[in-house]
């Protein structure tokens, strides 16, 4: 990135003072000239550090890094995985059945394969070992397979279909069976029916937790073939792994290589968003991140809300230092879209070495973390107004909530409290900005606001399947947009293999005596698996 042209211009343009209550005085209509429209999103940008020179510099590095092109590779299914030689073509899983091309007609196939499941579970047709109809769903993954499942069925759950309302839909991914332990204990194992998603079939946590289930169900149905049948639900791209784990081919679902873990929500994976949700609003979920693909392959770059994301991350990454990004939802149905992004963002763009395997010299991802932001103004707001760390935020507002409320005795209140909730969402992005500006000047040192840190605020009409669709998919945007002008890889993941594969070594060593002489570990992990032994002994 340092040897193009504009990296120059843009260093130079980061030495200059950028204050952004000055940029607001000086510029009456900010407001309205630093914010883009696009499918179902409002991006206001105006409170980031930068100016029309900056923005100019931005779409130059962009066009030298050669995005537009990148961006067709990545719609054309070209291989853009280098390290591992894959496409990565995660917008066909939701491009509409009529407008996919005949080579990827798998995925209808599959979607259609998974309505037909839902339908069977949610009518009752599907029964348990003893004949009784499922109530409860519990899905079983881990990373991609739990996180963007869990996030999105609890923020639509007040958009479930009538036919979905019969099932209580769980999580678990928890390798050390905390979740399991508290689940089991209420669950009927007659009624409950358990998702195993993994891409690979292997990943040690999801295949735990499925083997410990296994055992449930087989202390309460000797028949393991109906137990097998009645009671399990595999997703994966691996079906001889499903095939050898005993579950019979009805009850598989596929999704393929060219589809990263997270990135596949819109895949066979959302069977639990089906499931709990219905089948017609995970369709409209598909339908809302489709309108920001074709926003994001054809919106000029400069007009186009993932790319100005990304460039803004990069501005204040690489040219202003800020390493930490805070997620803030006002809006509790997106609870877990902050953790949800923390996997997309950082196992996307947590990387070090460039496309072509050589080490890179500048940062990549910054730190990112959140919360849902009325909760956070009473945790860690006071960092981000008084401490001494710069960060970036990203404000996510509906304008509209509780319109379907109206029948509720306490309807009015409900509103209040929305607008009690908008208040407090421009007003902390307000105080951020400008600092005592905003309010008063004083000479009083405990109560100085500094200001000047930036945000963003991305606003939804209201919180809709739609709108959630495209909330994650221009996310996905921006972290491509990134990896693009950091020259890097976003869709392998190497530094978690890694973690996997010593643990797995490791495992063995615990049930054996540690002899320092014949095992070949540091001293802390050795004394630490010692002292273990001795407390589980």
């Amino acid at each position: 990135m340092k040897k193009l042209d504009a990296f120059s211009r843009l260093t130079e343009l980061s030495q200059r003072p950028l204050i952004l209550a000055d940029l607001f005085a000086d510029q009456p209509g900010r407001g309205q000239d630093f914010s883009l429209q696009a499918p179902w999103l409002r991006l206001d940008y105006s409170k980031q550090r930068v100016t029309a020179e900056v923005l100019a510099a931005l779409q130059q590095l962009a066009t030298q890094a050669e995005l537009q092109s990148w961006r067709e590779k990545l719609f054309t299914g070209e291989v853009v995985n280098a390290s591992e030689n894959r496409a990565a073509l995660h917008t066909a899983l939701r491009t509409p059945a009529e407008n996919q091309p005949a080579e990827l007609a798998c995925v209808e196939e599959q979607l259609q394969r998974m309505e037909q499941l839902v339908t069977r579970i949610q009518s009752g047709v599907w029964r348990g070992f003893s004949g009784k109809r499922i109530t409860d769903v519990v899905n079983l993954g881990v990373g991609g397979s739990d996180l963007g499942p869990l996030m999105v069925t609890h923020a639509l759950r007040e958009h479930a279909q009538p036919e979905a309302k019969s099932l209580r839909v769980h999580f678990a991914s928890t390798i050390d069976g905390s979740q399991l332990f508290d689940l089991l204990e209420h669950l009927n194992p007659e009624t409950t029916l358990f998702i195993i998603c993994s891409k690979s079939f292997t990943t040690i946590d999801t295949l735990s937790n499925a083997s410990t289930v296994r055992s449930w169900l087989n202390s309460h149905c000797a028949d393991e073939q109906r137990v097998l049948r009645c009671h399990f639900i595999g997703v994966s791209a691996a079906a001889d792994k499903m095939h050898a784990w005993g579950l019979p081919a009805e009850n598989q679902l596929a999704f393929w290589q060219w589809v990263g873990g997270r990135f596949s929500l819109w895949s066979t994976i959302g069977l639990p968003i089906a499931l709990a949700l219905g089948a017609p609003v995970f369709r409209q979920l598909l339908a809302g991140a489709h309108a920001m693909d074709e926003h994001f392959r054809h919106a000029p770059l400069l007009q186009n809300l993932p790319v100005m994301l990304g460039l803004l991350g990069v501005w204040n990454v690489n040219f202003l230092d800020i390493r930490a990004h805070a997620i803030l939802p006002y809006d509790g149905r997106l609870k877990y879209f902050p953790s949800y992004l923390e996997q997309l963002e950082m196992e996307s763009n947590g990387k070090s070495v460039s496309r072509d395997g050589e080490p890179i010299d500048h940062a990549t991802c910054p730190v990112l973390w959140g919360e849902i932001g009325a909760n956070a103004q009473h945790a860690f707001y006071q960092l981000l107004h008084q401490g001494t760390q710069a960060v970036a935020s990203d404000f996510i507002l509906a304008a509209r909530r509780y319109d379907n409320a109206r029948h509720y005795a306490h309807h009015a209140e409900l509103q209040a409290q929305h607008q009690l909730n908008i208040a407090n969402c421009l007003a902390q992005s307000r105080v951020l900005a400008l600092g005592n500006a905003a309010v008063e000047p004083t000479d009083n040192p405990f109560r100085h606001y500094p200001g000047n840190q930036p945000s963003s605020t991305l606003l939804m009409e209201s919180l809709e399947p739609e709108s959630l669709g495209a909330l994650i998919a221009a996310y996905e945007h921006k972290v491509f947009t990134q990896a693009v002008i950091w020259g890097i890889n976003p869709f392998d993941q190497w530094g978690v293999e890694l973690g996997k594969q010593v643990a797995l070594q490791l495992q063995p060593l615990l049930v054996s005596t540690l002899d320092e002489g014949e095992v070949l570990l540091d001293s802390s992990t050795l004394q630490l698996a010692r002292y273990i032994q001795e407390q589980q002994a």
